[in-house]
């Protein structure tokens, strides 16, 4: 979610009943495809929603941004800015008008076709219709215009390094200006899928769209498998219930899938961080004190050795290496026990630790808590139903002393200069650097946001535990899956099965 930035998603009502098996082998899937026309992809935290204009979350654009609902730009797994629904675009002197030139011939699922108009719409809906709070990242927009049914011209309030990228996410997805009735349940987008079933609690079936405008996807039907059981997924793969294991839950299991003649095993990156979330807004840890003897109690080295078998990377602070103002911080908090008493004056505490009931969060939290046990904290450990429980009791509420999260959205570090978000972190001279970030040179850019890490370090904002790789397990003959998962979704339309 962003924000939070997480593998989750919420709310939802039951689309269809059918839903494709995936696999392998002879008969025909719930679409009517022969089964060698489907792949079926194992996922976590099911959306109980598809709007993600309303819901915090990221496991709705990581099905539908993309595969069924585009943007004018899209993200390469290099991070690079690509086009998409705009063939180009053209950027003023000053930096503050963007000149869109749109493809022509483009259609929405619903038969609409896509033209300046919908753009206009589609930003103008950030403004008055998004209920989540990055939708303030589009707060630099003054005005967007049509120039004619192709062209479309935004032009900011001041210069900023940062829109494009926002244009790249969930933000600047293109909507049909009929077809936002239902965004629950009825997605209607330009993308190379569109929505074939639901059956909540187990699956959603994407199928190929018949209007798309680009190159159709190899594969006709995906469906999206929804497992909460790590050994199900890894034996749903095993038995050929499923192609893919998009993000694997227990990593020292990949043994089981160390041949080559039947697997194949990717490993890259990602922009999740995996917090450790302080509630700064009330004791202990409202006391910045308090919040560096965590980060000094915890061996990360160990943690992560422990609970995801040494898979991911140490980085210490909010900024993912593929980020250009990334900078290794983890030596800015090393392994002290000793320190961390000293910080905690003799004095001890017990917490919640409300976190998701999700393998790598539940894993982290077990070393977590022996290892704060160390220095005289007690952390009382509840899992929480995920997403809804954890949602509502720790995202919304705030109502919880620590929680583990992975925040997988990509640039995120701006959720802290919030204060009012689930961290309840209140720095002003941090909010202050990412403004001046965003308005200034590239060179300012890198050098304010490198600072802005440090700040929030410093002040143990939170205590970052690992980044979180991306870990694919795939049958043989599955191609195009992506390595890094540096953007919000998980793109489909490379994919292809022999």
């Amino acid at each position: 979610m962003r924000r939070i930035g997480i593998w989750i998603a919420v709310g939802g009502l039951l689309l269809g009943t059918a839903a494709c098996g995936g696999g392998s082998g002879s008969g025909t899937g719930a679409s009517g495809a022969p089964k060698s026309a489907s792949l079926s992809v194992g996922f976590v935290a099911e959306p109980a929603n598809l709007d993600f204009t309303s819901t915090e979350g990221a496991a709705i654009p990581q099905a539908l941004l993309v595969n069924v609902y585009e943007g004018l730009v899209k993200l390469s797994q290099d991070g690079e800015i690509q086009p998409l629904l705009a063939e180009k675009w053209d950027v003023s002197d000053d930096r503050t008008t963007y000149t869109f030139t749109l493809r022509k011939g483009v259609t929405f699922s619903d038969g609409a076709p896509f033209t300046a108009d919908d753009v206009v719409f589609s930003l103008g809906r950030v403004k008055t219709d998004w209920k989540l709070k990055i939708k303030s990242q589009f707060d630099v927009i003054d005005k967007v215009e049509k120039k004619d049914d192709s062209t479309v011209v935004v032009t900011l309030k001041q210069p900023s390094n940062g829109f494009l990228y926002a244009m790249a996410t969930r933000l600047g997805a293109m909507f049909s200006r009929t077809g936002v009735s239902d965004l629950a349940n009825k997605p209607v987008g330009t993308g190379p899928y569109v929505l074939g079933a639901w059956r909540r609690g187990d699956s959603i079936r994407l199928d190929a769209n018949a209007r798309y405008w680009g190159t159709k996807p190899a594969v006709p039907s995906v469906t999206l498998k929804y497992f909460k059981d790590a050994t199900a997924m890894n034996n749903a793969l095993l038995t050929g219930g499923i192609d893919v294991i998009s993000a694997v839950q227990a990593p020292e299991s990949l043994q089981q899938f160390s041949d080559p003649n039947r697997f194949q095993v990717i490993e890259g990156t990602t922009n999740g961080e995996v917090v450790l979330s302080m509630n700064n807004a009330r004791p202990p840890f409202s006391d910045k004190k308090a919040r560096q003897a965590v980060r000094y109690a915890i061996d990360h080295k160990a943690l992560l050795d422990t609970a995801w078998a040494g898979r991911g990377q140490l980085i210490g602070s909010m900024v993912p290496p593929t980020d250009p103002w990334y900078e290794d911080r983890t030596g800015d908090y090393p392994y002290d026990p000793a320190k961390a008493k000293e910080l905690l004056g003799g004095k001890t505490y017990t917490v919640k630790m409300r976190i998701p009931n999700l393998p790598y969060a539940v894993a982290s939290a077990q070393v977590v808590k022996s290892q704060l046990a160390q220095v005289g904290i007690t952390a009382d450990i509840e899992p929480l139903e995920f997403p809804a429980r954890w949602l509502d009791v720790v995202f919304k509420q705030g109502d919880y002393d620590l929680s583990i999260i992975n925040h997988i959205e990509p640039r995120d570090m701006g959720i802290f200069a919030d204060k009012s978000y689930y961290f309840h972190y209140d720095n002003p001279q941090f909010g202050k650097l990412l403004a001046s970030a965003d308005s200034g040179t590239e060179q300012q850019q890198t050098d304010d946001l490198k600072q802005a890490a440090k700040l929030l370090s410093d002040d143990a904002a939170a205590d970052w535990l690992f980044l979180f790789p991306n870990l694919i397990v795939a049958k043989k003959g599955v191609t195009g899956l992506p390595k890094n998962a540096i953007a919000e979704s998980f793109d489909f339309t490379g994919l292809a099965k022999q």
